[in-house]
């Protein structure tokens, strides 16, 4: 008897990918610093790091700390330049045979509207939109925390490029459901949440009877995040229609069926990259054989089925 493997593919805006697993911005360079560990066709798609209009050097060290279930980052967006990464870069992801997503940031909306210019006239197939990065002193979280800020800035986006537009959602919001509600009204094709949870480390010494400390603030991440996650994605799954890429603490199969209870369509793993850069094949065999041992024909199947026993 011939075992007929589960469809495991789904569609984000354009985006047709053979799984449902992604890899997170800001975790995975551009790529090919994995190739080494992975087979990247094995996974739906890729995100790039967060590139801005022009180089960035990023924060000054320290800007990463390890916590407990977590990790703190500040790396300030360090990236080499959409104009660089179009030369140097793209040319190179498009060899691999992979589905990629540009993930952007911009400190005013002139900015964003030239990046998104720019990846419609180089035929960039998708763009992540980081309205949400909270380590960066000036753009980005302020773009993504109010609601009528962001409609008019994704509107504009939407008017100069035609791919799959994705908005990256912060969780450090009071009103979930309504900036969701304003990216789709404005036009996109998906929303990816949640991004990082604005923290701090702090370590301490007591020197001379007196209390010191240093610290890094920045964008928290990890399994410790993972409650918000599910909490903010179920909010917002309620009111939109586009698809969700829930994202936050991930790291285990457990861990994605229940993003896709909550009402995510497709995953981005994120901290976990660091500590198991096998990890997204990993799990993308792991959510094969979950449907296979539950003679479940298809990802969209599991979909249907959560949601329609939950309506």
């Amino acid at each position: 008897m011939v075992t007929v493997k589960p469809d495991l593919s789904t569609n984000i805006g354009k985006l047709k990918l053979k799984n449902p697993i992604i890899t997170a911005s800001g975790t995975f360079g551009y790529a090919d610093e994995y190739e080494e560990f992975m087979n990247l066709q094995n996974i739906g798609a890729i995100v790039t790091k967060g590139i801005t209009l022009e180089p960035r050097e990023g924060n000054p060290q320290p800007r990463i700390a390890e916590v407990k279930n977590g990790m703190i980052n500040s790396i300030g967006l360090e990236n080499v330049g959409i104009y660089s990464f179009i030369e140097h870069k793209l040319p190179v992801l498009q060899q691999k045979n992979i589905n990629y997503i540009i993930n952007i940031a911009g400190f005013s909306f002139e900015e964003y509207i030239k990046l998104g210019q720019i990846c419609e006239e180089h035929h960039i197939p998708a763009i992540e939109l980081n309205v949400s990065c909270p380590n960066v002193k000036a753009g980005c979280l302020e773009f993504g925390k109010d609601s009528e800020t962001l409609y008019r800035l994704v509107s504009s986006v939407r008017q100069v490029y035609s791919g799959t537009l994705i908005i990256k959602l912060t969780p450090n919001v009071s009103s979930p459901t309504e900036i969701a509600l304003a990216v789709q009204k404005a036009g996109a094709d998906a929303v990816s949440a949640i991004n990082t949870v604005k923290g701090m480390q702090v370590n301490t010494s007591i020197n001379n009877g007196k209390l010191k400390y240093n610290y890094v603030k920045g964008g928290f991440s990890g399994p410790a995040i993972k409650p918000i996650a599910l909490g903010y994605i179920h909010e917002i799954r309620q009111v939109l229609d586009i698809p969700i890429i829930g994202m936050g603490g991930i790291s285990s199969i457990e861990d994605i069926l229940e993003f896709i209870a909550v009402g995510s369509d497709a995953i981005q793993i994120g901290t976990a990259n660091f500590t198991n850069p096998c990890i997204s094949e990993e799990l993308a065999i792991k959510l094969e054989n979950i449907l296979n041992q539950n003679n479940i024909k298809s990802y969209q199947d599991l979909i249907r089925g959560v949601r329609n026993a939950n309506n």
